[in-house]
């Protein structure tokens, strides 16, 4: 290799080090303990984006009302009640489903999988839109505070975070909330001296406030009746509904939990459900109390922290820091969207909707494939709306009430069915069932009056990539049944008469195979060499790693029960290929990156076998299309590349699906 090239590498290697960590070791005893999440840092990462929308939802709800203020102080009480409610919900989804997965999982199987890829679907348009809007939001709200000579550079500024959160997030979702936490800290301070300070000097108001109210509330039953003040209310609540996104979040990604996750997530839930209620409610209390109204070019928590703290040494500086940190906040909100949209699409593609590639975890142990789909996609929107806050807005809420809906109905389904099983079945059927009201009030009323101004575009999206699940699905499926009549073509291979009791011999010509599991891929491989090279090979050496993905990174059980798993598999490789005579040995090794777990195991299996020949077979389609190859991974190309570099000889078997 010419030293400018090695040059060139060592310093893409070296920058790429800097940015996003060291590989992390595998089989480190406290590997789960150092990545995992306690309550308080999945409170900052996974309920900034709940506690981000009162920043904006508490304010659109009480906008909604129009003159008719006197149904804020309703409207406060069912926010909060509606927070409460929901999290309980999802705390019983925690308790049930305990490895993540939230909407999706639990739709798919309480209700069916194709409800499960609807709910999956609109979770993670959901997700890429909570990433944009936040970011946008928190570009309009500090851009605000500059100079409009500045305005031109808000959309690179907003691109730059993007880029900024992608990096975190694939050095790991711990590191990057411990950057983070700093602006959600100032902002939980700032806001209990807002709402706390606000409410304790407009106490003495209360009496007037609630005598106007009643004046009113009478006015309004004379002119429109109780069916129309029921309407304005139905309506502010459902424009509010911005507020209650984000609370799916916790069980969704549970699996980035402490043990013992359920107490974790639970504890999580109540951090985010308490906080956020107190703070959406508290605020519109205050816009009441304080007779708030719209300013153009200013929000309603920008007015009300200026006359709040106006009286303060350094009021305006605190004013400024109250707001700033909302602002600020939208950055840690986006940060659910990068923790929770990977997490739905490794359980997707565990489950053939998406490409399995998706559910592989990068040398850092993260989702780095779903990290960066979600940054791109997010880039996408942005550039699309121009980073417009107003039409990305309308965009947004619909599809987390149809996941809220979908999971509600899906859980009350579950209590009910099993009933015999659990004397408060009534109790927690109940609730899901008042969740299931609420959530498809919201979603009914949001679809209605967004639908026209943009919301539409949401249901096209989401439309589009419900079809893309099919098409992936339907390709895998047609894969699964090419190959099934093979399967059980090679299966019924039985055990030759002679069993080869001898060792290895590290000096005789050697077949490695590399094998995936005990399947007729694995034995057509082993077949094919057998047939193409006859009394070529005296040692039969079997591969195979153990791939630490989505679904096999929930806990060192799941990490042990996966070892198990392939060495029973290698074991019958071995007993089968002796009982036709020949010597044969396996082995293996763990690693989240098939390709260089497996190249080094390779490597240091020539050295000790110098007469060997590596083989592996891969799937060959009849027509090869680009879309084939990303469905499927291209491991055996990259592990040839890999070793033929070295001057080892790597050999490809084709394995034929006519589909």
């Amino acid at each position: 290799m010419p030293p400018e090239q090695t040059q060139t590498e060592s310093f893409w290697g070296k920058l790429r080090l800097r940015l996003i960590g060291a590989p992390r070791d595998i089989n480190e005893p406290s590997l789960f303990h150092k990545i995992s999440l306690i309550p308080l840092l999945a409170w900052i990462g996974l309920g900034a984006d709940g506690l981000s929308s009162s920043s904006y939802g508490p304010e659109e709800a009480f906008k909604a009302l129009g003159p008719h203020v006197y149904l804020s102080v309703f409207l406060a009480l069912a926010t909060a009640l509606t927070v409460i409610i929901i999290a309980y919900a999802y705390s019983k989804i925690i308790e049930h489903f305990p490895h993540g997965g939230g909407g999706y999982i639990v739709s798919t199987h309480t209700i069916s999988a194709n409800a499960g890829v609807i709910s999956g679907s609109a979770l993670l348009v959901d997700y890429i839109l909570t990433i944009t809007v936040s970011l946008a939001s928190c570009g309009d709200a500090l851009f605000s505070f500059l100079p409009p000579a500045f305005l031109p550079y808000k959309l690179s500024f907003v691109i730059a975070l993007i880029a900024l959160l992608v990096v975190l997030n694939i050095r790991g979702v711990k590191e990057s909330i411990t950057v983070l936490a700093p602006i959600f800290v100032v902002f939980v301070v700032t806001h209990i001296l807002l709402i706390g300070y606000g409410l304790f000097t407009h106490g003495s108001q209360v009496g007037p406030v609630v005598a106007s109210f009643q004046e009113s509330y009478s006015h309004d039953l004379l002119s429109i009746g109780t069916l129309g003040i029921l309407a304005i209310f139905l309506r502010a609540f459902s424009m509010g509904g911005g507020t209650y996104t984000g609370i799916e979040a916790v069980s969704n990604a549970m699996q980035m939990m402490r043990e013992p996750k359920v107490e974790t997530g639970k504890r999580t839930m109540v951090y985010l459900a308490a906080s956020l209620a107190i703070t959406a409610a508290g605020l519109l209390f205050c816009y009441a109390l304080f007779d708030l109204h719209p300013v153009p070019g200013k929000t309603l928590n920008a007015i009300l922290a200026a006359i709040t703290f106006s009286g303060w040494p350094l009021g305006g500086w605190i004013a400024f820091i109250t707001i700033l940190s909302e602002g600020a906040l939208l950055i840690v909100g986006a940060q659910s969207g990068f923790a929770g949209g990977p997490s739905v699409m490794a359980n997707m593609a565990v489950d053939s909707w998406l490409p399995r590639r998706f559910s592989a975890l990068s040398e850092r142990l993260t989702m780095q494939n779903g990290v960066l789909l979600m940054g791109g996609a997010a880039l996408i929107l942005l550039l699309y709306t121009g980073g417009s806050v107003s039409a990305l807005v309308v965009m947004y809420s619909i599809n987390v009430f149809l996941t809220f809906s979908l999971s509600q109905f899906g859980m009350m389904s579950f209590f009910v069915k099993g009933r015999e099983k659990d004397p408060a079945w009534v109790r927690h059927a109940l609730v899901h069932l008042v969740g299931l009201v609420l959530c498809l009030t919201i979603l009914l009323i949001t679809v209605f009056e967004k639908f026209a101004e943009g919301g539409w575009v949401t249901i096209v999206i989401t439309s589009a990539v419900i079809g893309f699940c099919y098409y992936i699905r339907r390709h895998y499926l047609k894969v699964r049944s090419g190959m099934r009549q093979f399967e059980e073509d090679l299966h019924a291979i039985s055990a030759g008469g002679s069993y080869n009791h001898d060792p290895v011999n590290p000096h005789d010509s050697t077949a490695i195979i590399l094998v995936s599991g005990y399947s007729g891929f694995g034995l057509h491989t082993w077949l094919s060499v057998l047939r193409e090279f006859p009394k070529t090979y005296r040692n039969f050496i079997f591969v195979s790693i153990a791939e630490i993905d989505s679904g096999s990174f929930k806990g060192i059980a799941e990490i042990e029960a996966l070892k198990t798993s392939v060495r029973d598999g290698l074991t019958k490789y071995v007993q089968l290929c002796r009982s036709y005579g020949f010597p044969a040995d396996y082995r293996m090794d763990v690693g989240a990156d098939v390709v260089e777990t497996a190249t080094n195991l390779c490597e240091s299996l020539v050295k000790e076998f110098p007469k060997s020949v590596i083989y592996t077979g891969k799937l060959i389609f009849k027509q090869d299309r680009p879309f084939q190859r990303f469905l499927h991974n291209e491991t055996a190309f990259a592990i040839q590349r890999r070793l033929q570099w070295q001057g080892i000889t790597t050999v490809i078997l084709p394995i034929r699906v006519d589909i």
